[in-house]
């Protein structure tokens, strides 16, 4: 597991104040999560390392977790760590880890890639945080419009660690896979994805990119790409005309 984005120091934590130190971590936490320096599915870090930075013993930290476990805000996963909650209903989905463009390959379907941008950045939040980046951490962040019979379908933003992938910006995305190319040139492994559907109203910029009214319902998906040894690599948002594209999941029961 590799060190979060944001950290809790032990400026603000007083043992002068009749407030447990417990409790006044707990409230530290809750001023993250409130004001989105610490997304949904954002990880903390290991209850030693919180336990360093503060200056704390590791039984301090764990009550402070685990009030705010209890009040619904943060969850724990066995074996990968602590995360904070989404406050949106989110139902696993099982499904196969494939991009867009290996699905319209698969189905025989001939689409065209524009790449509007791709550039080093200091990412924004939530993704620097969801990617586990330091404050000087950067990204490539890289823009593009998928299109099918010259009807565009798909406006995708992805935002990859630079530190694994670099010199991603050199390679020709009208035409490369960006997964495809994060396995097979940078030989990094990846496992595992956490995606969010949802619906939204069409911003005028993702409107003015799938040629749609401003307003306008598109499925809005976003996801954060893990490679085996649990450390987050890309992160994306990715906006779908709902009327050209619809999105199907095979489950089986058992």
């Amino acid at each position: 597991m590799t060190d979060s984005t944001a950290t809790i120091d032990s400026s603000g934590i007083s043992r002068e104040v009749p407030v447990a130190i417990h409790a006044q971590i707990s409230d530290r936490i809750r001023t993250h999560i409130a004001n989105g320096e610490w997304p949904a599915h954002y990880r903390l870090k290991s209850e030693p390392e919180l336990a360093a930075d503060l200056g704390v013993s590791r039984g301090t930290v764990r009550r402070a977790l685990a009030t705010l476990i209890q009040e619904g805000l943060l969850r724990q996963v066995r074996g990968r760590g602590t995360f904070v909650t989404s406050m949106a209903i989110e139902p696993s989905i099982a499904q196969r880890l494939s991009t867009l463009s290996e699905d319209f390959a698969d189905q025989g379907i001939l689409f065209d890639t524009e790449v509007l941008s791709i550039r080093l950045i200091s990412p924004p939040q939530p993704a620097g945080a969801l990617l586990d980046l330091p404050p000087s951490g950067t990204v490539f962040h890289l823009r593009r419009l998928r299109s099918t019979d010259g009807v565009p379908v798909a406006l995708f933003e992805n935002y990859v660690r630079s530190d694994l992938a670099p010199g991603l910006d050199e390679f020709d995305f009208g035409a490369a896979s960006l997964f495809g190319l994060l396995e097979g040139h940078f030989q990094l492994k990846i496992a595992t994805a956490r995606r969010t559907f949802s619906a939204e109203a069409a911003t005028p910029v993702v409107a003015a990119a799938l040629a749609l009214s401003p307003g306008s319902p598109v499925q809005y998906l976003q996801q954060v790409t893990y490679l085996a040894d649990g450390r987050p690599v890309e992160y994306s948002d990715v906006w779908i005309q709902s009327q050209r594209l619809k999105l199907t999941s095979l489950l089986s029961r058992r």
